[in-house]
C-alpha cells in the first residue's frame, strides 16, 4: 500500500492538470478552508473587472486595432437609436434600429442588393471586435468575393443590438448578412465574438431565422477557423435559399473543402 500511494497520488495529480487544461471554468483548482485560493480569488477578481471594461468600452474605429481595417475596407461608420453608451445598456430595442441620420447616410453612401453585406457592432463587448475583428472581416470578403459574390460597403454600427439585421436589410436589400458582434463577456474570456447570418432580413424576422458561430475568440473557436466555418454556413444558407432554425452547419469535412477551394 505504501509503495502505490505515491504513484497513485501522482496519476492524480495529472488528471487534474489535464482536466483543468481542457476548460477556463474554475474546476480542481484546489481551496482554503472554505474558500479559493488566493491566488483563484485574484484571478476572479481580473477576470470579472476586464468582463466590466469590455460591457463599457466604447467602440473605437480610430484605434489601433481597427483603424488599418477601416482605412483599408472604407467602413462606413453609423449609429443607433441609442443616445449614448448608458442607454444602449439599458435599452436594447434602441440598439435595433439606426438613427435617422444614420438610416440616410446608409441608404446614400452603402451598397444596394449585395450579395453579401457585413455589418459590425460593438454589442455587449467592444473589447471582442477590437481583438477578432482584424482577423475575421478580411479572410471573409476575401472568401466572399473569391465565389464570385457581390460584396457591400462594410458598415459599422455603435450600440448595435443583434435585430440591427433587420433593419439594414430593409433598408438596403441585402442578400447574405453577416453581423459580427461583440458577446456578452463571462469570466472565462471578455474578447469573444459572435456571427450572426440571416439571408434577406426583414422587419419581424426573429433568431428562429439566423443563425449563429459564437464563442470566436483564441481560447474557443480561432478567427480563422471561425472564418472557415462562416463560409461554410454561408454556401450552405445560399444552397438552401433560407436561413435560421432549419439550416444546419456543415461538418468538418465541409470545412477542408471550403479551405481548399
Amino acid at each position: 500500500m505504501t509503495d502505490r500511494a505515491p504513484v497513485a497520488a501522482t496519476e492524480l495529480a495529472q488528471l487534474l492538470t489535464a482536466a483543468r487544461s481542457r476548460t477556463p471554468a474554475r474546476v480542481f483548482r484546489g481551496r482554503v478552508d472554505g474558500g479559493y485560493t488566493t491566488a483563484s480569488m485574484l484571478a476572479l477578481r481580473a477576470d470579472h473587472a476586464a468582463a466590466r471594461d469590455a460591457v463599457y468600452a466604447a467602440l473605437d474605429l480610430s484605434g489601433p486595432e481597427l483603424r488599418p481595417v477601416v482605412e483599408e475596407h472604407a467602413i462606413l461608420a453609423l449609429e443607433s437609436c441609442a443616445a449614448d453608451h448608458h442607454e444602449h445598456l439599458l435599452r436594447p430595442d434602441l440598439g435595433r434600429r439606426l438613427s435617422e441620420p444614420s438610416r440616410a447616410l446608409a441608404l446614400a453612401e452603402g451598397t444596394h442588393g449585395a450579395d453579401l453585406q457585413v455589418i459590425i457592432g460593438d454589442g455587449l463587448s467592444a473589447a471582442a471586435v477590437h481583438a477578432q475583428v482584424p482577423a475575421v472581416l478580411p479572410p471573409l470578403l476575401e472568401g466572399a468575393r473569391a465565389r464570385g459574390w457581390s460584396v457591400g460597403r462594410v458598415l459599422a454600427v455603435r450600440h448595435c443590438r443583434v435585430g440591427i439585421l433587420n433593419e439594414v436589410g430593409d433598408l438596403l436589400g441585402c442578400q447574405l448578412t453577416v453581423l459580427l458582434v461583440g458577446e456578452r463577456p463571462g469570466l472565462a474570456t471578455a474578447t469573444s465574438l459572435s456571427a450572426y447570418v440571416a439571408l434577406r432580413p426583414r422587419s419581424g424576422h426573429t433568431d428562429a431565422d439566423r443563425n449563429l458561430i459564437s464563442n470566436i475568440h483564441d481560447g474557443g473557436t480561432p478567427a480563422a477557423e471561425g472564418c472557415r466555418r462562416l463560409l461554410a454556413l454561408l454556401d450552405a444558407i445560399r444552397a438552401a435559399g433560407l436561413s435560421g432554425v432549419t439550416v444546419k452547419e456543415p461538418d468538418e469535412q465541409h470545412f477542408a473543402g471550403t479551405l481548399e477551394s
